[in-house]
């Protein structure tokens, strides 16, 4: 499964894969998660969030049906 991470980029949000680099880019950290959450849904994976300060916020996980782990959630 593909891990994205969604982090601060100067004044501006980035998606991107943890093994290719930055795949968008945003204005805003709302526009950052409305895009990640289309763009997540439309390829599956796990999308990292991270806070303004670089500090870790949240996990999402996408096509839970590809995660190669059950969990609850």
């Amino acid at each position: 499964m593909k891990t994205f991470h969604l982090t601060s980029d100067g004044d501006r949000w980035k998606l991107k894969d943890q093994d290719d680099g930055a795949v968008l880019f945003f204005d805003t950290k709302a526009e950052a998660l409305q895009g990640s959450t289309q763009f997540m849904r439309e390829r599956g994976g796990s999308l990292r969030i991270h806070r303004a300060d670089g500090t870790f916020q949240q996990e999402r996980t996408y096509s839970p049906a590809l995660d190669p782990v059950e969990s609850r959630g």
